[in-house]
């Protein structure tokens, strides 16, 4: 069973949100992601300034064992990359919701109509 904190919304893509409650949001790889990937060995970060609409690639995060792109959860525009994770990838793994986080989004809009509470996100685990 993955840990799913209830404060989040997550993607169908696996990434959850954050919301900062002041035009941002802080994006990462979920707990159950990290695990299907196993070690992680380097992640891709957008740019600084990059404009994300919801569903566009923005990054790759690798692991010992596969690749996997990462999707832009909202429409927004990247303020901030967390790049400690050039040097520690494996921080994604050690600890995915809090010092893992990969980036932060000044987000268009605070509907986050298309994302999942941690119930409906289980749902579809359950499916996979």
């Amino acid at each position: 069973m993955s840990n799913l904190p209830s404060n989040l919304r997550y993607a169908k893509s696996h990434e959850w949100v954050l919301d900062n409650e002041d035009g941002t949001v802080t994006v990462g790889i979920t707990d159950h992601a990290q695990q299907a990937l196993g070690d992680v060995v380097f992640v891709e970060l957008p740019e600084v300034g990059q404009s994300l609409s919801q569903g566009d690639e923005f990054g790759v995060i690798e692991s010992v064992k596969a690749a996997s792109d990462l999707y832009a959860p909202v429409n927004g525009e990247v303020i901030e990359v967390n790049e400690a994770l050039e040097d520690a990838p494996e921080t994604v793994n050690e600890s995915p919701y809090e010092e893992g986080w990969i980036m932060k989004v000044r987000i268009d809009s605070t509907d986050f109509g298309d994302l999942l509470d941690a119930d409906a996100y289980q749902a579809t685990l359950a499916d996979e």
